[in-house]
Formats: C-alpha cells, structure tokens, sequence
C-alpha cells in the first residue's frame, strides 16, 4: 500500500520501520531536514522536509494516491488538521495521534466523524492499558486478548524452581489439568515454534494460549499465581501515569503518583481526587522508602528517561515488590533491561506501531488477506494471526495430525461459537472458526491456506 507518515520522531519512525518491513511503499514528512536524511539513509523511503499541513507538500508526497495516511506529530491540532487536509486532498484512510485527555474524553467521537478520521491513536492510553491488563494478571508479563477476550495469549518467565522447567511439552497436559498450549519458547535470543519433544528451562519466556479462566487456572497449578495488585505506586506524572490512574482508582485500587514538577502535582491533585499525589523526586531511594515502597504490590516507572526507569525500577525489585513495571522505548535499552533482570518492558512508540501494522493487514483484507488479528510477542521475533476460516478454505474437516504445515507454524487455538479450543491431534478445522496461528517474524502470512506446505 501507499502509506504517508507525517512525523518522523520517536513514534513516527518506529511506524515507518514496521511498515517497511511489512513492505509498504512509506512516504516520510518532517519538518526537520536532519530527522528527513536520516530516515531516507536507513529505510528505504522517499522523505519531504516540510508541514503536514502544507497543500504543496502534501502534493509532493503523493496524497491523492495514499490508502493511509498517519500523522503523529507532538501536537494534536497540526496531526488533525493534516489528517482533514489529506482526506480532502483524495487520501483513503487517515490516522491521527491524538494525546491530550481533553481531546479523548467526551469530545473524541464528535472529533473523528467532523474530521473524517478513520482512527485516533492514543500511545499513553494504549500503554496505560496494557500495563492495566498486566496488573490484573500480575503473573505475566505481556498479555494479548482476541474475540471479545475469549481468548489470550500470554507471556511469562519462567523462574528458577518453575514447576514447568525440565518438563517436555507432551507431559505437561497429563500433570496440569488447564486446558493451555505453549505456542512460542524465547531462549538466548532465540524463538522456537516448540512440539511434543520440546524441553522447558528456567529462563524460558514462553507464550501460551488458553481461555482466561483455563490461565487462571494453569497460574494456580504452577503456584506463581499472584493477586492482583490493590496497591500501587506510579513513578512520574506523564500523561501515562495520568491515564493509569485513571483506570487503575476507578478499580478501586489505591494509588500514589510521585512527581517532583510542582505544577504537574497540581494538575494530577485537580485531575484524580482519589489518587495521592507525592511532590518529590522519584530518584531519591530513602523518599520512595518512606511513602511504602517495599509494602506496595506494584510499582511503575513513567519518567521521561529510560535509564532512570531501569535503575529505579531493578531497586524496586530489590524491595522485593511483586510486579515491577518499566517504561523503555529505546529498543537497545530494552534488551538491556531484560538481562538486568526486568520482566515487564512496555514501550509505547511499539504498541502504537503494532496496532498501525494490524491496521495496515485489516485494510489488505478486502485485497484477498484474511488477517482478522494480528499480535506481535517475544519481542517481535514471532506473530499470533488470527483468521476466518472462509469458504475456499479447502482442509476443512481434516484432522489436525494429518494436515502438513509449514515449518515454524502452529495452530494455537480454534474459536468456535464463542468457545475457545485449546487443540489436540483430533480437532478439526470447520468452516466459520476462527483460527489462532503462531509464526516467526520472518514469515509472512496472509491467508489460512498459507500455513499449509
């Protein structure tokens, strides 16, 4: 597809990497000539240095012929305006970041249909609510729902002195009564699709898939079942830590929020009566000791530097909190973190590209993909697919054991009438399930029948 990019920053370019990889024909537009050269000298990008909102530049960069048309820039008003401008100027689909809660609260619906937005993205509440959904299950550390949350993929570590390491895949359904597949192994840097003859290890990350109960269950058998957390505390008053506690009060769960801007405290005082807002500094160990630290169930980093996350976060972990939770963007840093010994890495600039890139499949659906869902995990070196089992889909009624997949494929699970169906050899594929797909990041699927040698 013909994709125009407007803003090529931290979260633009990020977007522009993950639809060059899904090879999209990316247009690049910034206003700054250093950010225009570095992206047309890594990517394979055309790059116009100028507004977003400048006809002329629009023009240049082929709007009347763009499918999407994404604008991502740090203000709001300029990414709307240049969304409303491209429609107007032939774009197909247009996209804007839209970050200031006053612009997502009553007012966003009104937003998209005066300015024709096909969709508003928002990286602090879609990053706020994945860390929302791991607080609720603090046993994993990235969670991922399909069908109307009938069924998820989840991530974990597996700890030293896990009930699951040294088991082989085939013994696992015989010693726990959960219904559950491990559909995906990390190890050393590297992703398996596993089998039957698969052994476990501690320090695994694995991905498994099950219904939300069945999860629950499995967390109980294993006996790493945390409680959700009731009490938490947020480090850095960002629009993140906003949205957070937003969620996270409205659960009824208790909530501190540190801070050292005064006028931010100010404003999050204002913003979240039943919050408690702590004017200090973060950074300084003995003032997080004092407000609770080592009693808390989770703590959360949200400062603007990755690094202060890390290392506030790892003395956290020494505090023996149960879920630690660290905002990293920069991909670097990230693995870094991982090796530190932080389980739980959330970068906002990946969640806003995935959801870009499952958008970009949708639209590829009605040009013959039958992507309905698309997730990434184990930090991007695998993908979960989901997809419509459509009529000329010809190994309907075959046996799952008889079919002959591609290698690094594995049916994950079947959703039929709203039940989720962990498979065995003897499940079937029937017409109108939907299917769960697992696939290393360099394959590319765009229909059902692809997974078939």
């Amino acid at each position: 597809m013909n994709i125009i990019i407007v803003g090529c920053g931290k979260i633009g370019s990020t977007i522009l990497e993950s639809l060059v990889e899904e090879g999209h024909n990316v247009v690049g537009i910034d206003n700054d000539e250093k950010v225009i050269a570095e992206i047309t000298n890594i990517y394979d990008v055309m790059g116009v240095c100028g507004s977003g909102a400048d006809c002329e530049m629009l023009s240049e960069a082929g709007v009347e012929n763009a499918e999407m048309f994404i604008a991502v820039t740090s203000s709001d008003e300029l990414n709307m305006l240049s969304c409303f401008i491209a429609r107007r100027m032939g774009a197909k689909h247009t996209i804007a970041r839209i970050r200031n809660p006053e612009y997502n609260m009553d007012n966003l619906g009104f937003l998209r249909q005066q300015l024709d937005l096909s969709m508003a993205i928002n990286p602090e509440s879609l990053a706020a609510m994945e860390m929302f959904n791991i607080l609720k299950l603090p046993s994993a550390v990235k969670i991922q729902t399909f069908s109307q949350r009938n069924f998820e993929i989840i991530e974990i570590i597996l700890k030293e002195g896990s009930a699951l390491a040294g088991m082989k895949l085939m013994d696992l359904r015989n010693k726990f009564k959960a219904k559950f597949l491990i559909c995906a192994v990390q190890r050393g840097g590297k992703v398996h699709i596993p089998f039957g003859s698969f052994t476990l290890m501690e320090g695994d990350k694995i991905g498994l898939t099950a219904s939300p109960a069945e999860i629950q269950k499995l967390m109980r058998s294993l006996g790493v079942e945390k409680k959700q957390a009731k009490s938490v505390m947020i480090l850095g008053g960002s629009r993140i830590a906003y949205y957070l506690a937003k969620m996270l009060t409205l659960s009824g769960n208790g909530v501190k929020i540190v801070e050292k801007d005064h006028e931010k405290c100010e404003e999050l005082s204002e913003s979240l009566p039943k919050a408690v807002i702590i004017e200090g500094d973060g950074a300084q160990q003995e003032l997080l000791l004092e407000e609770g630290l080592n009693s808390l169930d989770a703590f959360v980093s949200l400062t603007g530097m990755d690094e202060e996350n890390i290392l506030i976060s790892i003395f956290a972990s020494t505090q023996n909190v149960p879920t630690v939770i660290s905002k990293v963007n920069r991909k670097e840093l990230s693995s870094m973190a991982a090796r530190l010994g932080l389980d739980c890495i959330i970068s906002p600039k990946k969640i806003v590209s995935d959801v870009l890139v499952r958008y970009a499949r949708a639209l590829e659906n009605s040009r013959g993909s039958n992507v309905e869902t698309l997730y990434n995990i184990m930090d991007g070196q695998a993908e979960v697919l989901e997809f419509n089992v459509r009529a000329d889909f010809k190994q309907v009624n075959i046996p799952l054991r008889d079919l002959t997949l591609k290698p690094d494929i594995l049916i994950a699970g079947i959703l039929r009438d709203r039940k989720a169906i962990i498979p065995i050899g003897d499940d079937m594929i029937m017409r109108n399930d939907r299917v769960i797909v697992v696939v290393t990041s360099d394959r590319r699927l765009n229909d059902l029948s692809d997974i078939i040698k």
